[in-house]
Parts: structure tokens; C-alpha cells; sequence
């Protein structure tokens, strides 16, 4: 095995590492701020075990290098995918209650100048908005003449 050295900040060269360096800076370094090197070493020894344990990582399928070096990945995945299912059904659950909810109040809808009373057959209400001298009763048009039985 020989070693190659690489243009430094060239990504195409060796691009794993330098995602590595950026990774280091913008997630520990730059946040953390540390004050001396043995303040560096602490700071970069927790994040590498971060790293490695803990945060998950898009290219192995959104799990943490551990696990998929112990050999975990498909248990994660098929525990992930037990729970979006169970997601996906209570989902499904609260939109058809929701909906079935929502056609019970479309009963209670009443046609344009029904109220609750002229709906149950007590009252009809006067629509204002057809020029004040129309009443609706069930949606049938007829004049205050017809409604008090002179001709």
C-alpha cells in the first residue's frame, strides 16, 4: 500500500475526507469554540463518538455507523416501516371520522333563508337578500299572500 497525497481543499481528489473536514468544522468545531487544544481534544473526541453512535447519515440509509457496522440496519428499517404503517392507519382512521363528522353537520345544513324553526316546520324566515319580500320555506318561493291564504 503506498500512500498519495492530495490537493488540499479539492474535494474531487478525495471527497470523503474533505466532507469529513466539513462536517468536523461546521458541526464541532465552529459551534463548539474551543479555548485551548485540550479543550479541541475534548470537543472533537465527543463529537466523533456522536458521530459514530448517535447521528444518522443519509448515504447508509438514515441510521448511525454503529449500527450498521453491528449488522442492525434491516431490524431499524423494519421497525421504522412497523411504524409509519401504524402512522399511516391511525391517519386514515381520524380522516374518515373526520369525514363522517362532517356529513353529519351537512344535514344540519338548511336551504338560503331556513332556520332551525322553518326547517322543523314552526316559522319561515324572511331572506333580506332577495329584496325583502320573498320567504323561502324548504326552498319553495311564494309570496306573503299565499302564505296567509288572501289571493
Amino acid at each position: 500500500m503506498t500512500h498519495v497525497r492530495t490537493s488540499p481543499f479539492y474535494p474531487q481528489s478525495n471527497g470523503k475526507l474533505e466532507r469529513w473536514h466539513g462536517t468536523i468544522k461546521h458541526e464541532c468545531i465552529r459551534p463548539g469554540t474551543p479555548l485551548n487544544l485540550s479543550d479541541a481534544r475534548r470537543i472533537v473526541a465527543d463529537f466523533v463518538v456522536r458521530y459514530n453512535d448517535i447521528r444518522l447519515h443519509s448515504a447508509i440509509g438514515y441510521i448511525a455507523p454503529k449500527d450498521k457496522l453491528e449488522g442492525r440496519c434491516e431490524a431499524i428499517h423494519a421497525d421504522r416501516e412497523q411504524k409509519l404503517s401504524a402512522a399511516r392507519e391511525e391517519r386514515k382512521n381520524r380522516r374518515r371520522e373526520k369525514t363522517l363528522t362532517m356529513r353529519k353537520e351537512e344535514k344540519k345544513l338548511f336551504m338560503v333563508g331556513e332556520t332551525e324553526a322553518s326547517a322543523a316546520g314552526e316559522q319561515l324566515a324572511r331572506d333580506n337578500r332577495l329584496g325583502g319580500d320573498e320567504y323561502m320555506s324548504r326552498g319553495a318561493k311564494s309570496s306573503p299572500a299565499s302564505l296567509i291564504g288572501a289571493s
